[in-house]
């Protein structure tokens, strides 16, 4: 689906020694994001996830941002991952842009009962022309909303009675530089610049910070 333009966190930082002349300006990034609320926060397991995205088009680009939005269903495996949507943003004038972008919550039935309650991730992802320039990893803590029901869980989860809860203070930012010039067909992938990244193997860890 497409929405109007209208975008989150961070130019890519590239060093210049590594890079000629030419090559450095087409790869410094085109677009800032700037900001992300997080929206219905906390909320029910099975609401919409729902981002008002703040972001900056310094230079012009001619062709649209494909935003994504992943649901870590178990740490143990990526093939439990759900992309829960994916839009393009476009056309993107220079300038600051604002959307909301609005995805369907998890389907439970693709988690394992296991992974349904305590801390998973969340990550919203921003390319160009198939070049992934920006990840945002959030922690999700999903539990149960009374104490009676923490304290004393039934064996078959309750869906109905799981609150969810965004972590929305405490990102983790992964930047890519990319080749803004290049196109679709030249690339096939990101280009290797990272900082920060979400370590999904560290969550069970998290779960007293989050509680």
């Amino acid at each position: 689906r497409k929405v109007p333009h209208s975008p989150p966190i961070s130019s890519a930082i590239v060093g210049p020694q590594l890079y000629s002349e030419t090559s450095l300006q087409s790869i410094m990034a085109c677009v800032s994001v700037t900001n992300v609320d997080v929206l219905n926060n906390p909320c029910d397991f099975s609401d919409e996830f729902r981002f008002e995205i703040t972001f900056e088009c310094v230079s012009p680009i001619e062709h649209d941002l494909e935003w994504s939005l992943v649901y870590v269903g178990s740490a143990e495996s990526e093939e439990l991952d759900q992309q829960l949507d994916s839009i393009c943003v476009g056309p993107v004038p220079v300038g600051t842009n604002k959307f909301i972008f609005s995805a369907p919550g998890p389907d439970p039935s693709q988690i394992p009962v296991k992974d349904l309650l305590g801390v998973t991730v969340v990550l919203l992802t921003c390319a160009y022309q198939g070049q992934q320039f920006l990840r945002v990893g959030y922690y999700v803590n999903n539990e149960y909303a009374t104490e009676q029901m923490r304290e004393d869980p039934p064996a078959q989860p309750v869906l109905s009675e799981i609150r969810r809860s965004i972590l929305a203070d405490k990102p983790r930012v992964t930047l890519f530089p990319i080749d803004w010039n290049a196109t679709e067909e030249e690339t096939g992938g990101l280009i290797g610049f990272v900082d920060d990244p979400m370590d999904t193997n560290t969550m069970d860890s998290l779960d007293a910070m989050v509680m």
